[in-house]
C-alpha cells in the first residue's frame, strides 16, 4: 500500500485554510457564550499584509541551553522555533482551533508511505541555510536531513531520542529525497516529525562548536536568524531574507525577553511593551484580563486555550506503598483539581481534569463521563474515600512518603504543589517535600532518578501516541516501572491502525484500563486567556512552543 502526501505552495492564505476555532470551547466545558473570551475569529475579507516592525514576546525561563537534541525543555524550544525548520510542521493561522494539530509539509514538500514501514520525503528545491557563517547560505539537502535524525537517535540519556526511536535508518538516496525505514509500523511517524525536538540542524555548526549548546550555534534555515543573546535577559532575532516561503516573514525582527516575576511581566504587556501575552501560551492571568482590557482597550484579542502542562504524580510501581493499586488510587481521588483551578491565576476556576492524554489534545482526550465507574471516581475529590482505601490496603495509620518536584516551573506551580500537598495530609498521606533546582530535576528526577515519587508538569510533542512511550515496559522514559503487558499491546495495535476512527476507540480504550491501574495520577489543565494586541494580523494561539510556527504569516497593522 502507498500512501501519498503533497504540500501546496505554502501561501498565508493557505496557513489560515482550516475552520475557525469556535468549536474550541466544548473541550473547556464552557457554555455558548464563553468559547472565545473576545475577537478571536478573523475578518472575513482581511486587510493586506503590512511588512516590517518587531514581536515583542515575554518567556519565563532562560534557555538551558540551545542544542534541540539534548533537552526537551519549553525554554529552549521556544526561541529554537523562530529560527529552524523541521520536515513537516503544525499548520498555524487564525482558523486552526487551539488544541487541533494539522499537520503541513515545512522543509518536505511531498511525502509517500510505501507498505507499512517506509517512508519518503521530498524536500523542496533551492532552500538555503541562513546566510552566516559556519553554513553560508549554501543549499540544505537530504544530507542535512540525515547528519541530524542520526544525531539525534545518537544523542544517549536524552528524551528527545525517544521521539523517532521507531527508526531503524535513514538514506538519503539523492539531493532531494530522504528515505525512513522503521523498526516496526507506526502510523503517528509523521506527526512526531513534526515535534519541536525535530529541528533540521547543520553539521557544520556542531563541528565548530563541538554541540550546539552555544548561542552562536544556532543557524537554520527558518523565518528568522538569531542576531544576539544576552544571557538570562533577551534575545534578539532578525529577518531571513533567504527563507523558502515567497513573501515571509512579514515582519523584520523579534524580540524575545526573559522576565521571570509574572507580576513584572503584565506591566510590561499593559504598557504596551510586548505584543502577546505574558504567561505560557501567549496568555495573560485571567484574574488579570479585565485590567488588561481597560488599559488597552476592550478590543485587545482573546481567545481561550485549554494549556496542556496538567500536573503528574510517578510513582516507584515495584516498591511499597505503590505495588498496591488501592494506595494509587487513594493518591488519585485525594487531589481536588477543582481548587487547584480555583487558585490558578490562569484559570480562577476554568479548566479540565485531565486523563492520560491531555484534555488540551481534544480529539483524543477520552471525555471522563467515557471512564469506567472507578475511573470516574478518580476525579471525584474524596480524602475519606482515600483514607478508607489506604486502610483497605493494610495502611490504617496512613502512609509518609518522599516527592520530589521544582519550583523552576513558577510560583503558580508551587500553589498547585502546595494545595496537592494539603489535601494528600487530609486523606493520611504525609508528604515530605524535597523541591529541586530546576536544571537538577530535568537532569536527575526527570531522568527517573527519583525516591518514591515525583511531582512534574507534563508537556511534550503534540502526538497522542507520545503519552503512552513511557508505559512501554524497559523503556528509558518509564520511570515508575510499569509493567503491563496488556496495556503494551494496545499501546502496539493502536500504532498499527490506519483508520483513524478505529483507531481513536482503541486509543479511548487505552485511557480507560489505564484509570484502572492509575499508574501516574493526574493533575487539571487551566483554561488560560490568549491574548495579542489589536493591531496583530493573521495570529492564532495554540499549545506547543512552536512560537515562530505561528507567528511566520503574522503582521504587524500599524
Amino acid at each position: 500500500m502507498m500512501v501519498s502526501r503533497v504540500t501546496a505552495p505554502l501561501s498565508r492564505r493557505t496557513l489560515l485554510k482550516l475552520a475557525g476555532a469556535a468549536a474550541a470551547a466544548s473541550t473547556l466545558g464552557l457554555g455558548p457564550d464563553e468559547g472565545l473570551a473576545n475577537g478571536g475569529d478573523a475578518p472575513l475579507k482581511p486587510p493586506s499584509a503590512k511588512r516590517g516592525g518587531t514581536f515583542r514576546v515575554r518567556i519565563n525561563q532562560p534557555p538551558v541551553h540551545f542544542d534541540p537534541h539534548q533537552t526537551a525543555a519549553y525554554s529552549t524550544m521556544v526561541p529554537l522555533s523562530f529560527a529552524y525548520s523541521r520536515l513537516v510542521k503544525v499548520q498555524g493561522g487564525s482558523r486552526v482551533a487551539p488544541g487541533t494539530q494539522p499537520i503541513e509539509g515545512d522543509l518536505a514538500d511531498s511525502w509517500d508511505r510505501q507498505g507499512e514501514t517506509v517512508y519518503v520525503f521530498k524536500l523542496r528545491k533551492g532552500i538555503r541555510w541562513h546566510p552566516k557563517p559556519p553554513v553560508n547560505g549554501r543549499e540544505l539537502t537530504a544530507d542535512d536531513v540525515k547528519y541530524t535524525y542520526e544525531r539525534l537517535l545518537a544523542t544517549k540519556g536524552s528524551g528527545n531520542q525517544a521521539i523517532l526511536e521507531m527508526v531503524d535508518k535513514v538514506e538519503a538516496p539523492d539531493k532531494y529525497t530522504v528515505k525512513f525505514t522503521l523498526k516496526e509500523p507506526n502510523v503517528w511517524f509523521v506527526d512526531r516529525l513534526a515535534s519541536t525536538s525535530t529541528w533540521i540542524v547543520a553539521r557544520e555548526c556542531v563541528e565548530k562548536h563541538g554541540d550546539l549548546k552555544k548561542w552562536e550555534s544556532v543557524v537554520g534555515t527558518g523565518p528568522w536568524m538569531l542576531e544576539r543573546y544576552e544571557p538570562t535577559t533577551k534575545m534578539s532575532f532578525v529577518r531571513n531574507p533567504n527563507y523558502f516561503q515567497s513573501g515571509l516573514p512579514y515582519v523584520d525582527a523579534v524580540e524575545l525577553t526573559v522576565d521571570p516575576d509574572p507580576a513584572s511581566a503584565f506591566a510590561t504587556f499593559v504598557a504596551g511593551k510586548y505584543d502577546f501575552g505574558p504567561e505560557s501560551g501567549m496568555a495573560v492571568r485571567r484574574s488579570d484580563l479585565s485590567v488588561a482590557k481597560k488599559k488597552i482597550g476592550w478590543y485587545l484579542q482573546t481567545r481561550e486555550l485549554l494549556i496542556d502542562f496538567g500536573g503528574l504524580a510517578a510513582m516507584k510501581l515495584d516498591q511499597d506503598p505503590f505495588k498496591d493499586v488501592r494506595v494509587r488510587r487513594a493518591i488519585a481521588m485525594a487531589d481536588n483539581w477543582h481548587e487547584v483551578l480555583e487558585h490558578n491565576v490562569l484559570s480562577t476556576g476554568k479548566g479540565a481534569p485531565n486523563p492520560l492524554i491531555p484534555a488540551a489534545l481534544k480529539e483524543w482526550s477520552v471525555p471522563i463521563d467515557k471512564l469506567p465507574p472507578e475511573g470516574r471516581k478518580l476525579y471525584d475529590p474524596d480524602p475519606a474515600g482515600a483514607r478508607q482505601l489506604l486502610a483497605e490496603a493494610g495502611y490504617k495509620g496512613g502512609i509518609a512518603i518522599p516527592v520530589e518536584t521544582t519550583a523552576g516551573y513558577g510560583p503558580d506551580w508551587m500553589d498547585a504543589v502546595n494545595i496537592e500537598v494539603k489535601n494528600w495530609k487530609a486523606a493520611g498521606v504525609q508528604v515530605d517535600l524535597k523541591v529541586k533546582d530546576y536544571s537538577a530535576f530535568m537532569s536527575s528526577s526527570l531522568q527517573g532518578k527519583f525516591d518514591k515519587m515525583l511531582l512534574t508538569q507534563r508537556d511534550g510533542p503534540i502526538d497522542p501516541d507520545w503519552y503512552f512511550t513511557p508505559l512501554l515496559p524497559g523503556h528509558p522514559l518509564n520511570w515508575s516501572g510499569v509493567n503491563d503487558s496488556k496495556l503494551a499491546e494496545m499501546i502496539k495495535l493502536q500504532r498499527r491502525t490506519d483508520k483513524e476512527k478505529q483507531r481513536r476507540e482503541i486509543v479511548y480504550d487505552i485511557q480507560r484500563y489505564f484509570s484502572q491501574q492509575v499508574y501516574f495520577a493526574f493533575g487539571a489543565s487551566v483554561s488560560a486567556v490568549a491574548t495579542w494586541m489589536p493591531y496583530v494580523r493573521d495570529f492564532g494561539p495554540n499549545i506547543g512552543p512552536d512560537y515562530g510556527g505561528r507567528l511566520v504569516a503574522a503582521w504587524l497593522d500599524k
